[in-house]
């Protein structure tokens, strides 16, 4: 059964109006109305999830050096929200069990991006899954994605049956085609920037669902659309919601 997704999916949260992977963000995406939401989750240093998109702690939060070096009783003590901007401050870095607390709460959908520190594709898979398998039973509402095929051959033997997304970078793999059959994806997700009507239409030859990240112009967004792109990640998902979807 091919995976009921949403046209539009919050990207790290609702990345435009609240810091990015909070909790902030996923009320604020669920208050818009957004259907499903897209976060990214690593390991502190002493193996407990968190929602976090870089390797190191500089760009969004109070603290400096790797993510992988620190416990999570270290990371509970940074904020992650005064950069960007003062009704944010003093925020946390959520666990991903807080998360998932709140995505059931407001009774949204999750891609979950499998974003491990290098060298913790294996673990961070394993123990992200085994916490989500103990509070999480909606197989419809549930993608778990990555960059690293390591994470996601876990996601395989852990939860074959948990549908799975081939996260492409830029720079597509030689063997992106046979990653998408040995690991039995059910959506390829693609850089929106620079992905070719070439590359989409060799991924529905695969007859795959394709989703674009990130996309916040509508224009845009038409255009990835006819060429046979079925969803989008957004910041701004209102803005793609008014532009593609509205009648006129």
């Amino acid at each position: 059964m091919p995976l009921k997704l949403p046209k539009i999916i919050g990207h790290r949260g609702c990345a435009a109006y609240a810091p990015e992977n909070t909790l902030e963000g996923i009320h604020m995406a669920a208050d818009m109305g957004v259907e499903w939401v897209e976060f990214d989750v690593k390991l502190t240093k002493d193996e407990v999830p968190i929602l976090f998109h870089d390797s190191t702690l500089d760009r969004t939060t109070s603290g400096t050096g790797n993510v992988a070096d620190r416990t999570y009783k270290e990371i509970m003590e940074l904020d992650c929200g005064s950069w960007f901007g003062e009704s944010f401050i003093g925020i946390q870095i959520p666990t991903l069990e807080q998360a998932i607390d709140v995505l059931i709460e407001r009774g949204l959908g999750l891609n979950l991006e499998i974003k491990p520190c290098p060298g913790r594709e294996k673990e961070t898979a394993e123990i992200a899954l085994d916490l989500l398998s103990t509070i999480w039973d909606d197989h419809d509402r549930l993608l778990i994605s990555s960059l690293q095929p390591v994470s996601l051959e876990v996601a395989c033997d852990m939860a074959a049956d948990w549908h799975r997304g081939l996260l492409l970078p830029e720079e597509w793999p030689e063997n992106w085609a046979e990653l998408v059959d040995y690991l039995q994806v059910s959506t390829v997700n693609v850089n929106a920037n620079n992905v070719t009507r070439d590359q989409i239409e060799s991924i529905i030859d695969k007859e795959k669902q394709i989703l674009a990240y990130t996309v916040n112009n509508p224009d845009q967004a038409r255009l990835l659309q006819s060429w046979g792109v079925d969803g989008f990640f957004s910041d701004c998902p209102d803005v793609l919601e008014e532009g593609i979807f509205s009648v006129h």
